[in-house]
């Protein structure tokens, strides 16, 4: 009854109750979409629930139609069409389900992977939009991490109760590919927001070099204009007692004192690389 709520197993009696997150990647807005299934498990039945209403009606209250709808003839190419694997209880239609949903991890990871490599590209172009994106794709690399990892516990729960409940060999095989599988893609979703944790790092080490240079370039322009605007205003105080107010080339020095201290300093900082 209760949506929102993270991968995990309980049980209540002979009811097995699971909740998974599946996850598909949305390249036009590099998202990550979750989708929250909740499994009941009793005797010879099982039942799965989809708590996203987008997966079940349409905006207008009508059902969805085109690829996500599950119609009878792609239920029969899968699932129903596999009666070996459905001999062997609804526990294997629960194990069928994980692996779809472990499976469905890789191409997410590889969607995130592309524009983790498009956005080291933009760094080290010194485009001023990386960091948004950075952030923006970090928080995606932490919810799918999250959802892994609380799936491997999901999975390991599983595993516990393997011989308590009598689960046939079959379905151990098959769990426990689903755990090496899992095992991998919580691994690649640590590695993704461990490399997207180095290139904020990397980002911000160059927009610090960036802004240095910035401010070397504008110390050294106010230094530049410092020494002519210390001779004019000395010669600006409009005191009688100075010499040079009625000196015939008094000007023309005080001119020539200006740019020769402001090319002084120019060249000074050109050959320190602050120009």
């Amino acid at each position: 009854m209760h949506a929102g709520q993270r991968p995990k197993l309980e049980r209540y009696g002979e009811v097995l109750f699971l909740v998974v997150r599946s996850a598909r990647y949305i390249d036009e807005s590099e998202e990550v979409e979750f989708l929250e299934f909740h499994i009941l498990v009793r005797g010879r039945a099982v039942a799965v629930l989809c708590q996203d209403h987008r997966w079940i009606d349409g905006t207008d209250g009508t059902a969805v139609t085109g690829e996500r709808a599950t119609t009878p003839d792609r239920r029969e190419r899968t699932l129903l069409a596999d009666q070996k694997l459905l001999r062997l209880g609804p526990e294997a239609v629960v194990y069928r389900l994980l692996d779809a949903i472990v499976d469905a991890y890789d191409p997410v990871l590889r969607g995130l992977g592309i524009d983790r490599e498009q956005i080291e590209r933009q760094v080290f172009s010194g485009d001023p939009a990386a960091a948004a994106r950075i952030y923006h794709l970090s928080r995606e690399a932490v919810d799918l991490q999250h959802a892994t990892a609380s799936m491997s516990d999901l999975v390991e729960a599983l595993r516990a109760g393997l011989g308590k409940y009598g689960v046939p060999d079959d379905l151990r095989v098959y769990l426990q590919d689903v755990a090496d599988h899992l095992s991998r893609v919580t691994v690649r979703a640590a590695e993704l927001r461990e490399a997207l944790t180095q290139i904020l790092t990397v980002n911000a080490t160059l927009v610090a070099q960036r802004q240095n240079a910035d401010m070397k370039k504008i110390s050294g322009w106010a230094a530049i204009l410092f020494a002519p605007t210390l001779i004019a205003a000395i010669y600006g105080m409009n005191f009688d007692v100075m010499p040079e107010l009625h000196w015939a080339f008094g000007y023309p020095v005080a001119v020539a004192l200006m740019v020769a201290f402001a090319a002084a300093l120019y060249l000074i900082f050109k050959r320190a690389k602050w120009m």
